[in-house]
Protein backbone atom coordinates (compact mmCIF):
# COMPACT_ATOMS: atom_id res chain seq x y z
CA UNK A 1 0.00 0.00 0.00
CA UNK A 2 0.71 3.78 -0.65
CA UNK A 3 1.14 6.31 2.61
CA UNK A 4 1.62 9.97 1.66
CA UNK A 5 4.90 10.67 3.38
CA UNK A 6 4.05 14.24 4.51
CA UNK A 7 6.47 16.63 6.88
CA UNK A 8 4.33 16.58 9.78
CA UNK A 9 4.81 12.36 10.51
CA UNK A 10 7.78 13.47 12.43
CA UNK A 11 6.04 15.39 14.98
CA UNK A 12 3.09 13.16 15.63
CA UNK A 13 5.54 10.75 16.09
CA UNK A 14 6.87 12.29 18.53
CA UNK A 15 3.94 13.48 20.77
CA UNK A 16 2.88 9.90 20.27
CA UNK A 17 5.54 8.32 21.64
CA UNK A 18 7.63 10.75 23.43
CA UNK A 19 5.18 12.95 24.77
CA UNK A 20 7.04 13.22 28.37
CA UNK A 21 10.87 13.42 26.97
CA UNK A 22 12.38 16.52 26.74
CA UNK A 23 11.77 17.87 22.77
CA UNK A 24 12.98 21.33 23.00
CA UNK A 25 15.76 23.30 25.46
CA UNK A 26 14.72 27.09 24.93
CA UNK A 27 17.77 29.16 24.61
CA UNK A 28 16.84 30.67 27.65
CA UNK A 29 17.28 26.78 29.19
CA UNK A 30 13.16 26.46 29.44
CA UNK A 31 12.32 22.75 29.02
CA UNK A 32 9.37 21.59 26.45
CA UNK A 33 8.04 18.23 26.39
CA UNK A 34 6.94 16.52 23.29
CA UNK A 35 3.44 16.60 24.29
CA UNK A 36 4.07 20.59 25.41
CA UNK A 37 5.59 21.52 22.08
CA UNK A 38 3.05 19.91 20.12
CA UNK A 39 0.42 21.85 22.32
CA UNK A 40 1.95 24.94 21.80
CA UNK A 41 2.35 23.63 17.84
CA UNK A 42 -1.53 23.42 18.18
CA UNK A 43 -2.14 26.45 19.39
CA UNK A 44 0.05 28.08 16.76
CA UNK A 45 -2.12 26.57 14.27
CA UNK A 46 -5.40 28.07 15.53
CA UNK A 47 -4.20 31.06 15.65
CA UNK A 48 -2.92 31.15 12.08
CA UNK A 49 -6.06 30.11 10.72
CA UNK A 50 -7.88 32.78 12.48
CA UNK A 51 -5.46 35.23 10.75
CA UNK A 52 -6.67 33.63 7.46
CA UNK A 53 -3.98 31.38 6.86
CA UNK A 54 -5.03 28.76 4.52
CA UNK A 55 -3.42 25.79 2.77
CA UNK A 56 -1.01 27.02 -0.01
CA UNK A 57 -0.21 30.02 1.79
CA UNK A 58 3.10 31.70 2.57
CA UNK A 59 4.14 32.19 6.13
CA UNK A 60 7.83 33.53 6.55
CA UNK A 61 10.02 33.62 9.13
CA UNK A 62 12.62 35.26 10.12
CA UNK A 63 14.77 34.09 13.01
CA UNK A 64 17.46 33.07 14.88
CA UNK A 65 17.77 29.33 16.45
CA UNK A 66 14.52 29.69 18.61
CA UNK A 67 12.04 26.93 19.81
CA UNK A 68 9.94 30.07 18.29
CA UNK A 69 11.21 28.74 15.03
CA UNK A 70 10.71 25.00 15.51
CA UNK A 71 6.98 25.82 16.42
CA UNK A 72 6.14 27.99 13.37
CA UNK A 73 7.75 24.93 11.15
CA UNK A 74 5.31 22.33 12.18
CA UNK A 75 2.23 25.11 13.00
CA UNK A 76 2.44 26.05 9.52
CA UNK A 77 3.01 22.43 7.69
CA UNK A 78 0.29 20.86 9.74
CA UNK A 79 -2.25 23.53 7.90
CA UNK A 80 -0.32 22.70 4.29
CA UNK A 81 0.76 25.89 4.04
CA UNK A 82 4.28 26.89 2.86
CA UNK A 83 6.68 27.86 5.28
CA UNK A 84 9.62 30.21 4.15
CA UNK A 85 12.66 30.40 5.99
CA UNK A 86 14.90 33.95 5.56
CA UNK A 87 18.13 34.12 6.26
CA UNK A 88 18.84 36.80 9.13
CA UNK A 89 22.14 38.29 7.83
CA UNK A 90 20.41 39.61 4.24
CA UNK A 91 19.65 42.99 4.25
CA UNK A 92 16.39 44.82 3.99
CA UNK A 93 16.35 45.27 0.32
CA UNK A 94 16.60 41.46 -0.24
CA UNK A 95 13.48 40.88 2.03
CA UNK A 96 11.40 43.24 0.11
CA UNK A 97 12.76 40.95 -2.67
CA UNK A 98 11.90 37.63 -1.51
CA UNK A 99 8.49 38.11 0.22
CA UNK A 100 7.17 40.19 -3.23
CA UNK A 101 8.51 37.04 -4.82
CA UNK A 102 6.95 34.44 -2.90
CA UNK A 103 3.87 36.87 -2.30
CA UNK A 104 4.13 36.30 1.40
CA UNK A 105 0.79 35.95 3.52
CA UNK A 106 2.37 36.21 7.13
CA UNK A 107 5.18 37.23 8.20
CA UNK A 108 6.70 36.26 11.78
CA UNK A 109 10.35 37.67 12.94
CA UNK A 110 12.25 37.86 15.75
CA UNK A 111 12.93 41.19 17.89
CA UNK A 112 16.53 40.61 16.58
CA UNK A 113 15.30 41.18 12.74
CA UNK A 114 12.30 42.43 12.74
CA UNK A 115 13.60 46.22 11.82
CA UNK A 116 15.17 45.04 8.83
CA UNK A 117 11.66 43.97 7.87
CA UNK A 118 9.99 46.62 9.03
CA UNK A 119 11.89 49.31 6.80
CA UNK A 120 10.49 48.14 3.81
CA UNK A 121 7.17 47.04 4.85
CA UNK A 122 5.57 49.14 2.94
CA UNK A 123 6.68 47.36 -0.55
CA UNK A 124 5.69 43.93 0.91
CA UNK A 125 2.17 42.80 0.85
CA UNK A 126 1.93 40.59 3.86
CA UNK A 127 -1.19 40.72 5.78
CA UNK A 128 -0.11 40.17 8.80
CA UNK A 129 3.32 41.03 11.07
CA UNK A 130 3.71 39.09 14.04
CA UNK A 131 6.90 39.03 16.43
CA UNK A 132 8.66 37.05 19.00
CA UNK A 133 8.48 39.40 22.02
CA UNK A 134 7.00 42.13 20.17
CA UNK A 135 7.20 44.93 22.50
CA UNK A 136 11.06 44.82 21.63
CA UNK A 137 9.75 45.75 17.98
CA UNK A 138 9.18 49.43 16.44
CA UNK A 139 6.17 49.47 14.53
CA UNK A 140 2.43 47.26 14.80
CA UNK A 141 3.22 44.33 15.74
CA UNK A 142 1.07 41.24 17.43
CA UNK A 143 2.79 39.49 19.89
CA UNK A 144 3.65 35.75 19.15
CA UNK A 145 2.57 34.50 22.53
CA UNK A 146 -0.21 36.72 22.88
CA UNK A 147 -1.51 35.11 20.09
CA UNK A 148 -1.16 32.08 21.52
CA UNK A 149 -2.23 32.42 25.16
CA UNK A 150 -5.85 31.02 25.92
CA UNK A 151 -6.25 28.93 22.48
CA UNK A 152 -6.88 25.00 22.60
CA UNK A 153 -4.24 22.83 22.73
CA UNK A 154 -6.41 20.50 20.79
CA UNK A 155 -4.96 19.44 17.01
CA UNK A 156 -6.45 21.48 14.26
CA UNK A 157 -8.21 19.74 11.61
CA UNK A 158 -5.75 19.38 9.01
CA UNK A 159 -6.54 20.00 5.04
CA UNK A 160 -6.00 16.70 2.98
CA UNK A 161 -2.42 16.88 2.14
CA UNK A 162 -0.81 15.48 -1.07
CA UNK A 163 3.22 13.85 -0.59
CA UNK A 164 4.05 16.31 -4.11
CA UNK A 165 2.58 19.75 -1.96
CA UNK A 166 4.94 22.43 -1.34
CA UNK A 167 6.03 22.18 2.32
CA UNK A 168 8.42 24.70 2.39
CA UNK A 169 10.70 27.72 0.54
CA UNK A 170 14.17 27.83 0.58
CA UNK A 171 15.96 30.63 -0.81
CA UNK A 172 19.60 30.69 -2.31
CA UNK A 173 22.04 32.94 -1.66
CA UNK A 174 21.68 35.25 -4.94
CA UNK A 175 25.62 35.68 -4.80
CA UNK A 176 24.86 35.60 -8.62
CA UNK A 177 21.77 37.05 -9.57
CA UNK A 178 18.62 37.31 -7.96
CA UNK A 179 17.98 34.67 -4.98
CA UNK A 180 15.67 31.86 -6.12
CA UNK A 181 13.25 30.07 -4.00
CA UNK A 182 14.03 26.48 -3.74
CA UNK A 183 10.59 24.46 -3.40
CA UNK A 184 10.70 21.27 -1.42
CA UNK A 185 7.82 19.37 -0.73
CA UNK A 186 6.14 17.43 1.54
CA UNK A 187 7.73 14.48 0.25
CA UNK A 188 11.53 15.57 -0.32
CA UNK A 189 11.61 17.07 3.33
CA UNK A 190 10.83 13.60 4.31
CA UNK A 191 12.81 11.78 2.75
CA UNK A 192 15.82 13.58 3.43
CA UNK A 193 15.19 13.17 7.20
CA UNK A 194 14.92 9.92 6.91
CA UNK A 195 18.47 9.77 5.04
CA UNK A 196 19.69 12.17 7.58
CA UNK A 197 18.97 9.83 10.15
CA UNK A 198 20.35 7.01 8.94
CA UNK A 199 23.90 8.56 8.05
CA UNK A 200 24.41 10.64 10.36
CA UNK A 201 23.41 8.09 12.65
CA UNK A 202 20.60 9.39 15.03
CA UNK A 203 18.44 7.92 17.73
CA UNK A 204 16.33 9.10 20.47
CA UNK A 205 19.17 9.02 22.92
CA UNK A 206 20.78 12.04 21.26
CA UNK A 207 21.01 15.38 22.61
CA UNK A 208 21.37 18.11 18.99
CA UNK A 209 22.66 21.55 19.83
CA UNK A 210 21.73 24.12 16.93
CA UNK A 211 24.60 25.48 15.91
CA UNK A 212 23.69 25.33 12.38
CA UNK A 213 20.96 28.24 11.43
CA UNK A 214 17.54 26.56 11.33
CA UNK A 215 16.81 28.98 7.95
CA UNK A 216 19.76 26.98 6.71
CA UNK A 217 19.30 23.94 4.05
CA UNK A 218 20.70 21.16 6.10
CA UNK A 219 18.56 22.73 9.30
CA UNK A 220 15.79 21.58 7.70
CA UNK A 221 16.67 17.82 7.61
CA UNK A 222 17.05 18.06 11.52
CA UNK A 223 14.48 20.15 12.56
CA UNK A 224 12.49 17.20 11.25
CA UNK A 225 15.21 14.05 12.27
CA UNK A 226 15.62 14.77 15.27
CA UNK A 227 12.30 15.28 16.21
CA UNK A 228 10.77 12.08 14.82
CA UNK A 229 13.38 10.01 16.42
CA UNK A 230 12.11 11.47 20.16
CA UNK A 231 15.78 13.47 20.40
CA UNK A 232 15.92 16.19 22.12
CA UNK A 233 16.96 20.02 20.39
CA UNK A 234 19.25 22.38 22.57
CA UNK A 235 18.53 26.01 21.09
CA UNK A 236 21.40 28.28 20.79
CA UNK A 237 20.03 31.46 19.12
CA UNK A 238 23.61 32.38 17.74
CA UNK A 239 27.19 30.77 16.90
CA UNK A 240 29.92 31.33 20.07
CA UNK A 241 32.36 28.76 20.49
CA UNK A 242 32.61 29.61 24.21
CA UNK A 243 28.63 28.94 24.87
CA UNK A 244 29.09 26.12 22.33
CA UNK A 245 31.02 23.96 25.06
CA UNK A 246 29.01 25.08 27.77
CA UNK A 247 25.97 23.75 26.68
CA UNK A 248 27.92 21.29 25.64
CA UNK A 249 28.88 20.03 29.05
CA UNK A 250 25.20 21.55 30.79
CA UNK A 251 23.03 19.17 28.34
CA UNK A 252 25.62 16.43 27.64
CA UNK A 253 25.22 17.73 23.84
CA UNK A 254 25.80 14.24 21.81
CA UNK A 255 25.30 16.01 18.10
CA UNK A 256 25.81 19.42 16.29
CA UNK A 257 27.04 20.50 13.11
CA UNK A 258 29.37 22.92 11.77
CA UNK A 259 31.33 24.27 8.48
CA UNK A 260 34.77 24.28 8.55
CA UNK A 261 34.99 27.93 9.40
CA UNK A 262 33.17 26.67 12.60
CA UNK A 263 35.13 23.74 13.48
CA UNK A 264 38.69 26.62 13.62
CA UNK A 265 37.08 28.48 15.61
CA UNK A 266 35.94 25.42 17.77
CA UNK A 267 39.58 24.04 18.00
CA UNK A 268 41.19 27.34 18.66
CA UNK A 269 39.05 27.83 21.82
CA UNK A 270 39.45 24.83 23.23
CA UNK A 271 43.31 25.36 22.90
CA UNK A 272 43.46 28.69 24.34
CA UNK A 273 41.10 27.69 27.16
CA UNK A 274 41.75 24.09 28.02
CA UNK A 275 37.81 23.50 28.05
CA UNK A 276 36.27 20.53 28.68
CA UNK A 277 34.93 19.10 25.20
CA UNK A 278 32.35 16.82 25.86
CA UNK A 279 29.67 16.05 28.79
CA UNK A 280 28.36 12.74 29.84
CA UNK A 281 28.37 12.02 25.79
CA UNK A 282 30.41 11.20 22.79
CA UNK A 283 30.30 13.98 20.43
CA UNK A 284 30.17 13.86 16.94
CA UNK A 285 29.88 16.51 14.68
CA UNK A 286 28.72 16.59 10.71
CA UNK A 287 30.54 19.62 8.40
CA UNK A 288 30.18 20.37 4.65
CA UNK A 289 30.84 23.37 2.38
CA UNK A 290 34.75 22.67 1.60
CA UNK A 291 36.18 19.12 2.03
CA UNK A 292 37.65 19.72 6.22
CA UNK A 293 41.81 19.50 5.51
CA UNK A 294 43.88 17.00 7.66
CA UNK A 295 45.16 19.16 10.32
CA UNK A 296 41.15 20.30 10.66
CA UNK A 297 40.45 16.24 11.32
CA UNK A 298 43.30 15.27 13.49
CA UNK A 299 42.46 18.14 15.64
CA UNK A 300 38.81 17.29 16.00
CA UNK A 301 39.15 13.48 15.92
CA UNK A 302 42.27 13.39 18.13
CA UNK A 303 42.69 16.12 20.42
CA UNK A 304 38.86 17.39 20.80
CA UNK A 305 37.62 13.68 20.64
CA UNK A 306 34.76 13.88 18.45
CA UNK A 307 33.71 11.90 15.62
CA UNK A 308 33.92 13.93 12.36
CA UNK A 309 31.24 13.32 9.70
CA UNK A 310 31.64 15.20 6.47
CA UNK A 311 28.79 15.57 4.61
CA UNK A 312 27.90 17.69 0.61
CA UNK A 313 25.20 19.07 -1.09
CA UNK A 314 23.25 22.46 -1.58
CA UNK A 315 20.15 24.14 -0.77
CA UNK A 316 18.14 22.99 -3.98
CA UNK A 317 19.44 18.75 -2.60
CA UNK A 318 18.41 19.50 0.99
CA UNK A 319 21.06 19.34 1.42
CA UNK A 320 23.20 15.79 2.00
CA UNK A 321 23.62 14.04 -1.24
CA UNK A 322 27.04 12.10 -0.29
CA UNK A 323 28.83 11.22 3.16
CA UNK A 324 31.93 10.31 4.02
CA UNK A 325 30.51 8.32 7.04
CA UNK A 326 31.23 4.91 5.97
CA UNK A 327 33.45 2.64 8.17
CA UNK A 328 34.53 -0.09 5.43
CA UNK A 329 35.41 3.21 2.71
CA UNK A 330 37.83 4.40 5.93
CA UNK A 331 39.19 0.54 6.46
CA UNK A 332 40.01 0.48 3.23
CA UNK A 333 41.25 3.62 2.11
CA UNK A 334 42.12 5.16 5.64
CA UNK A 335 40.46 8.10 7.83
CA UNK A 336 41.79 11.19 6.33
CA UNK A 337 41.90 9.81 2.45
CA UNK A 338 38.05 9.11 3.24
CA UNK A 339 36.99 12.24 5.78
CA UNK A 340 38.45 14.64 3.40
CA UNK A 341 36.25 13.89 0.28
CA UNK A 342 32.37 14.70 0.38
CA UNK A 343 32.48 10.92 0.11
CA UNK A 344 30.13 8.41 -2.03
CA UNK A 345 26.19 9.09 -2.48
CA UNK A 346 23.66 8.75 -0.12
CA UNK A 347 20.74 6.03 0.42
CA UNK A 348 18.52 6.92 -2.71
CA UNK A 349 20.29 9.38 -4.49
CA UNK A 350 22.10 8.94 -8.09
CA UNK A 351 25.33 10.49 -9.06
CA UNK A 352 27.63 11.29 -11.59
CA UNK A 353 30.61 13.16 -12.77
CA UNK A 354 30.42 13.98 -16.24
CA UNK A 355 32.19 16.29 -19.19
CA UNK A 356 30.85 18.88 -20.68
CA UNK A 357 29.33 16.52 -23.08
CA UNK A 358 27.07 14.62 -20.22
CA UNK A 359 29.20 11.81 -20.52
CA UNK A 360 30.78 10.15 -17.31
CA UNK A 361 34.33 11.21 -16.62
CA UNK A 362 36.86 8.39 -15.78
CA UNK A 363 36.85 6.77 -11.85
CA UNK A 364 40.52 7.99 -11.99
CA UNK A 365 40.37 10.72 -8.68
CA UNK A 366 41.62 12.97 -12.10
CA UNK A 367 39.79 13.74 -14.54
CA UNK A 368 37.35 16.41 -13.47
CA UNK A 369 33.66 17.15 -14.61
CA UNK A 370 30.44 18.22 -12.94
CA UNK A 371 28.48 16.26 -10.62
CA UNK A 372 25.27 15.84 -11.64
CA UNK A 373 22.29 14.24 -9.29
CA UNK A 374 19.06 12.33 -9.12
CA UNK A 375 17.29 11.68 -5.97
CA UNK A 376 14.22 11.50 -3.70
CA UNK A 377 15.15 14.66 -1.65
CA UNK A 378 16.15 17.19 -4.68
CA UNK A 379 13.93 19.70 -5.16
CA UNK A 380 10.77 20.51 -6.91
CA UNK A 381 11.28 23.49 -8.81
CA UNK A 382 12.78 27.18 -8.46
CA UNK A 383 9.75 29.44 -7.11
CA UNK A 384 8.52 31.04 -10.25
CA UNK A 385 11.02 30.73 -12.69
CA UNK A 386 10.82 27.88 -14.69
CA UNK A 387 13.50 28.46 -17.32
CA UNK A 388 16.32 28.25 -14.37
CA UNK A 389 14.26 25.36 -13.20
CA UNK A 390 14.86 24.08 -16.78
CA UNK A 391 18.07 24.66 -17.24
CA UNK A 392 19.20 23.38 -13.65
CA UNK A 393 17.74 19.95 -14.47
CA UNK A 394 18.86 19.84 -18.13
CA UNK A 395 22.15 21.41 -18.78
CA UNK A 396 24.48 18.28 -19.45
CA UNK A 397 22.47 15.64 -19.17
CA UNK A 398 18.62 15.65 -18.83
CA UNK A 399 16.92 15.02 -16.34
CA UNK A 400 19.46 15.18 -14.13
CA UNK A 401 20.28 17.76 -11.32
CA UNK A 402 23.34 20.14 -12.03
CA UNK A 403 25.33 21.27 -8.84
CA UNK A 404 27.94 23.64 -10.60
CA UNK A 405 30.31 22.01 -8.57
CA UNK A 406 33.60 20.33 -10.18
CA UNK A 407 35.06 17.30 -9.15
CA UNK A 408 36.98 13.84 -9.74
CA UNK A 409 35.53 10.40 -8.91
CA UNK A 410 37.51 7.42 -7.81
CA UNK A 411 37.09 3.72 -8.12
CA UNK A 412 34.87 3.16 -5.10
CA UNK A 413 32.61 6.14 -6.34
CA UNK A 414 34.10 8.65 -3.91
CA UNK A 415 33.93 11.83 -5.23
CA UNK A 416 35.96 14.92 -3.90
CA UNK A 417 35.00 18.32 -5.12
CA UNK A 418 37.76 20.47 -6.90
CA UNK A 419 36.07 24.22 -7.06
CA UNK A 420 32.34 25.14 -8.02
CA UNK A 421 32.37 26.01 -11.97
CA UNK A 422 32.70 29.60 -10.89
CA UNK A 423 35.33 29.19 -9.01
CA UNK A 424 38.08 27.12 -10.69
CA UNK A 425 40.90 29.57 -11.63
CA UNK A 426 42.04 29.50 -15.30
CA UNK A 427 45.68 30.67 -15.74
CA UNK A 428 47.84 30.48 -18.73
CA UNK A 429 45.38 27.73 -20.28
CA UNK A 430 45.74 25.84 -16.61
CA UNK A 431 42.56 24.79 -14.66
CA UNK A 432 43.55 25.62 -10.94
CA UNK A 433 41.54 24.44 -7.65
CA UNK A 434 41.05 27.31 -5.51
CA UNK A 435 40.25 24.24 -3.02
CA UNK A 436 43.64 22.37 -3.65
CA UNK A 437 45.32 25.85 -2.77
CA UNK A 438 43.44 26.57 -0.05
CA UNK A 439 44.14 23.28 1.19
CA UNK A 440 47.74 23.75 0.97
CA UNK A 441 47.82 27.02 2.57
CA UNK A 442 45.63 25.25 5.66
CA UNK A 443 48.48 22.98 6.20
CA UNK A 444 50.85 26.06 7.55
CA UNK A 445 50.25 26.12 11.16
CA UNK A 446 49.67 29.95 11.32
CA UNK A 447 46.75 30.31 9.17
CA UNK A 448 43.31 30.35 10.48
CA UNK A 449 41.08 30.85 7.32
CA UNK A 450 42.30 31.59 3.46
CA UNK A 451 40.17 32.30 0.49
CA UNK A 452 41.69 31.81 -2.84
CA UNK A 453 40.26 33.62 -5.80
CA UNK A 454 41.08 34.58 -8.85
CA UNK A 455 41.89 38.26 -10.31
CA UNK A 456 42.49 39.26 -13.83
CA UNK A 457 45.83 39.41 -15.38
CA UNK A 458 47.30 40.94 -18.25
CA UNK A 459 48.99 37.97 -19.29
CA UNK A 460 47.59 34.87 -18.06
CA UNK A 461 43.65 36.43 -18.04
CA UNK A 462 44.28 35.28 -14.30
CA UNK A 463 45.75 34.59 -11.30
CA UNK A 464 45.60 33.07 -7.66
CA UNK A 465 45.38 35.70 -4.69
CA UNK A 466 45.37 33.94 -1.41
CA UNK A 467 43.80 36.16 1.49
CA UNK A 468 44.82 34.88 4.67
CA UNK A 469 44.34 35.12 8.26
CA UNK A 470 46.37 34.26 10.50
CA UNK A 471 46.71 33.49 14.40
CA UNK A 472 46.94 36.34 16.32
CA UNK A 473 50.60 35.96 17.90
CA UNK A 474 52.01 35.00 14.16
CA UNK A 475 54.46 37.16 12.31
CA UNK A 476 54.04 34.69 9.16
CA UNK A 477 54.66 36.96 6.05
CA UNK A 478 53.33 36.45 2.56
CA UNK A 479 57.22 35.13 1.86
CA UNK A 480 57.67 32.78 4.45
CA UNK A 481 54.22 31.49 3.22
CA UNK A 482 55.36 31.76 -0.68
CA UNK A 483 58.27 29.45 0.10
CA UNK A 484 55.97 27.14 2.14
CA UNK A 485 53.61 26.75 -0.60
CA UNK A 486 56.84 25.78 -3.12
CA UNK A 487 56.62 22.52 -1.20
CA UNK A 488 53.06 21.42 -1.40
CA UNK A 489 52.02 22.54 -4.54
CA UNK A 490 53.13 22.98 -8.69
CA UNK A 491 54.49 26.18 -8.99
CA UNK A 492 51.48 27.19 -11.59
CA UNK A 493 49.23 26.78 -8.67
CA UNK A 494 50.68 28.98 -6.35
CA UNK A 495 49.50 32.43 -5.65
CA UNK A 496 50.71 35.21 -7.33
CA UNK A 497 49.98 37.80 -4.69
CA UNK A 498 49.32 36.83 -0.74
CA UNK A 499 47.95 39.20 1.78
CA UNK A 500 47.62 39.01 5.43
CA UNK A 501 43.99 39.83 5.79
CA UNK A 502 42.16 40.70 8.95
CA UNK A 503 39.54 38.52 9.83
CA UNK A 504 36.42 40.66 8.87
CA UNK A 505 37.65 41.21 5.61
CA UNK A 506 36.43 37.73 4.18
CA UNK A 507 32.53 38.05 4.01
CA UNK A 508 30.80 34.95 5.43
CA UNK A 509 27.71 33.45 4.38
CA UNK A 510 25.42 32.42 7.86
CA UNK A 511 27.18 28.96 8.16
CA UNK A 512 30.41 30.35 7.80
CA UNK A 513 31.75 30.00 4.34
CA UNK A 514 33.29 32.47 2.67
CA UNK A 515 31.34 34.80 0.26
CA UNK A 516 33.99 34.62 -3.32
CA UNK A 517 31.62 36.16 -5.33
CA UNK A 518 32.22 39.29 -3.27
CA UNK A 519 35.95 39.25 -2.99
CA UNK A 520 36.31 38.63 -6.83
CA UNK A 521 34.10 41.46 -7.47
CA UNK A 522 36.07 43.76 -4.91
CA UNK A 523 39.56 43.29 -6.00
CA UNK A 524 38.45 43.15 -10.13
CA UNK A 525 37.79 46.78 -8.99
CA UNK A 526 40.57 47.67 -7.80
Amino acid sequence: MKKELLATDFLDRATDLYGDSTGVIADDGTRYTYAEFGDRVNQLSRALVDLGVEQGDRVAVLSPNTHWFLETLYATTQLGAIQVALNYRLMPGDYEYILEDCGVDVVIADYEYAEKVQSVRSDIGADHYVGYEADRIDGEWRDYEDLLAGRSTVAVDRPDIDENDPATINYTSGTTGDPKGVVRTHRTEHYHALCVIHHMEIDDADTYLWTLPMFHCNGWGHEYAITGVGGTHVCQRDFSAERTFERIQAYDVSYLCGAPVVLNRLIEYAAENDVETTGAADVRIATGANAPPESTIRSVEDEMGWKLIHLYGLTETAPVITTSNAPAKIEKNGRIYTKNRQGFAALGVELRVVDENGEDVPRDDETMGEIVVRGNQVMDRYWNKPEQTERAFNERVEGWFHTGDIATIDEDGMVSIKDRKKDVIVSGGENISSIEVEDAIYDHPDVTKTAVIGVPHEEWQETPLALVVTKPDSDLTPADLESFLADELAGYKIPTEIEVVDDDELPETATGKIQKTQLRDRYAEE
